[in-house]
């Protein structure tokens, strides 16, 4: 019982992200007709996450990704049982934000942007979809470490701002890219509900990795004992 709302903060955190980053995608196809291009989309997502860690972070530390739990437990800050209830939660919340996008949006819209699910440019190889979702992580996780985390950063109570919008300079940047998710569940509910497998496994692999890189290192390195 007492994982319940824990649980539940990460289902609904992890669906305002989700949620809010679809949906701009879907709406800046040519069938909706949206203009925000790829500055509003990343102002979607990393606003929506900053509203999602200011809301929930009180309640279960606001993970809402895959990759940052993994690092939190590689560091010892979570458990291993509650690590694995996050992480389903997080699919879930990630999957119902999809399912409604794709119930709510028209469905040429939802074909011709694949239900916003992150994929890489026609010109991108595995080892450039490896290194920019590793390198995006990264630096996502070690945000979230430096004002999170530790004391030293909560202490200037911006850890939401921040966090959200590392995550929208790393979709300018690597947006065009890889799709620029950093997040695996971000990618396993769209996937799952347009059906759509291509490259997924890489956008497991390469944010985990990036995510226990970057919270071993300021774990071990950069966080005051």
């Amino acid at each position: 019982m007492k994982l319940l709302k824990p649980c539940l903060a990460e289902l609904l955190g992890t669906f305002y992200l989700c949620f809010a980053g679809i949906a701009a995608i879907l709406s800046n196809t040519s069938v909706v007709g949206g203009n925000s291009g790829l500055l509003g989309i990343a102002l979607a997502h990393g606003l929506a996450l900053s509203i999602a860690v200011s809301n929930f972070g009180g309640i279960s530390g606001a993970h809402v990704n895959p990759a940052v739990t993994c690092g939190l437990l590689a560091t010892g800050t979570i458990r291993a049982g509650m690590a694995v209830s996050y992480i389903v939660s997080q699919l879930a919340g990630a999957t119902l934000a999809a399912a409604l996008c794709g119930r709510i949006f028209p469905e040429a819209a939802v074909i011709e942007a694949q239900l916003g699910i992150p994929l890489p440019a026609p010109w991108a190889t595995t080892g450039t979809i490896l290194a920019v979702e590793f390198i995006l992580t990264f630096l996502l996780v070690t945000t979230v470490f430096a004002t999170a985390v530790d004391e030293r950063g909560k202490a200037v109570k911006i850890g939401g701002f921040a966090i959200g919008l590392t995550v929208a300079f790393d979709i300018l940047a690597g947006g065009p890219i890889t799709g620029a998710s950093m997040n695996p569940a971000r990618s396993f509910g769209p996937a799952l509900v347009f059906w759509n497998w291509s490259w997924h496994h890489l956008y497991w692999i390469a944010p985990i990795a990036g995510g226990l890189v970057a919270a071993l290192l300021y774990k071990h390195v950069l966080l005051k004992e």
